[in-house]
């Protein structure tokens, strides 16, 4: 995920699994079957982050009930077209927020979601539990659960992680883009080895609320850490492969292998310089050229973005599809196992897109991709559905059996 996360995506974008003229594909028809009944778990969207940066939190000015798509990757008629049946809103803060004014700003991106949860009764439901996704799935609303992206939101704070999980968080990344001073980020000179023993202690006092942890931006060597640690199963709330692109925010194979024995869920994202090696060189140089102009590298604002576009210009931006996404999930799949695989798009928190999944309308043409790679129907309701619904409840048992 990126920082700064209201830029508008001017990817619409095409799918290999779309005929030229814009019809759906057989195996396009056949995934939005499949998602009707077992929808998609999104691991990562952060629609209050962009919420907070374009209009201050003033949902009037963008009201998701209508389409939004000049503005934003998330609306509700695009969550309904996209087979979207739970998502997890990011309620990160940037790591220049520090302090308590990180705590303070994670509780208002809580409010954020707590106020569309009241203004779209009929589409979202609040969940913070597996049973709560299932009574969701069966009303037809989009199951909306909260995750805190960035351990400096608690401050080093015990107190504010119980306080997070009591307002429903439901998962906390360690770290973002930065250390925190108990933990590595992976985007981050090392600070610590990993975890620290406070580090530990924040993640068995997760593992006794039921709150995920999230490792997500996180070092290896943090991954491996919270793996020794975690009694409870981990997630990567929006991830890919290292080994197929290598980047420091992806996952290394040794810790996909960690996955069956934890009983984790590696969540892949569509980022494209997460996803796709060829734009991991070209986002440095344009991070670079933004800092140069004296712009922050992460910032998507008007002036930045025409930088950006200046630079694309110059430089035309190595395009990743939804076939490089596929990609990650059979060599994740090969390393991990299926049951050990999810979905994480990271949508309003990046300034780019893959070719044809432009937003959250798009999972049907993923789910398509896989089906024409040979991914069986039981296969993909694991990764959309159930894999998301049994590591929540496996969460929620370990929890359990620590207060008993």
């Amino acid at each position: 995920m990126t920082s700064a996360k209201n830029a508008p995506d001017d990817l619409s974008g095409t799918s290999n699994t779309s005929n030229t003229s814009g019809t759906p594909s057989d195996a396009e028809v056949r995934a939005r079957a499949l998602l009707a009944e077992f929808p998609v778990i999104d691991g990562h969207n952060d629609l209050p982050w962009a919420l907070r940066q374009q209009v201050g939190y003033d949902l009037d000015a963008r009201d998701i009930a209508t389409d939004q798509s000049t503005h934003l990757h998330t609306d509700l008629p695009r969550l309904r077209a996209g087979g979207v049946g739970a998502q997890y809103w990011s309620v990160y803060v940037r790591t220049d927020l520090a302090g308590d004014a990180a705590v303070r700003a994670t509780l208002e991106q809580i409010d954020c979601v707590q106020r569309l949860l009241e203004r779209y009764p009929a589409d979202l439901a609040p969940a913070t539990g597996a049973a709560d996704l299932e009574r969701a799935r069966r009303e037809g609303r989009v199951a909306s659960l909260m995750g805190a992206e960035g351990g400096h939101s608690i401050n080093s704070s015990l107190a504010v992680l119980r306080t997070f999980h009591a307002l429903g968080v439901r998962y906390m990344t360690l770290t973002h883009n930065d250390n925190v001073p108990w933990a590595d980020s992976a985007t981050d000179v090392p600070g610590v080895g990993g975890l620290s023993p406070f580090g530990h202690e924040v993640v068995r006092e997760m593992n006794r609320l039921g709150m995920l942890v999230d490792l997500s931006h996180v070092a290896a060597t943090t991954m491996r850490d919270a793996l020794d640690t975690s009694t409870a199963p981990v997630i990567f709330s929006h991830s890919s492969s290292r080994a197929v692109c290598d980047h420091p925010r992806n996952i290394p194979d040794d810790v996909l292998e960690r996955l069956p024995a934890n009983g984790g869920v590696a969540m892949v994202t569509f980022v494209p310089k997460f996803v796709l090696q060829a734009a991991v060189d070209w986002t440095a140089a344009a991070d670079e050229n933004l800092r140069e102009r004296g712009f922050h590298h992460l910032d998507t604002g008007a002036e930045a973005m025409a930088a950006h576009a200046a630079f694309e210009e110059r430089y035309p931006r190595p395009r990743a599809t939804v076939s490089t996404v596929a990609d990650h999930l059979d060599h994740m799949r090969e390393v991990a196992g299926i049951d050990h695989l999810g979905i994480g798009g990271d949508y309003d928190g990046t300034a780019f897109t893959p070719d044809g999944l432009s937003d959250v309308s798009c999972y049907p043409r993923l789910i398509a991709e896989l089906l024409t790679r040979g991914w069986s129907p039981a296969d993909l309701a694991k990764l959309t559905w159930s894999n998301s619904v049994r590591v929540l409840g496996d969460a929620e048992s370990v929890a359990s059996g620590a207060s008993a």
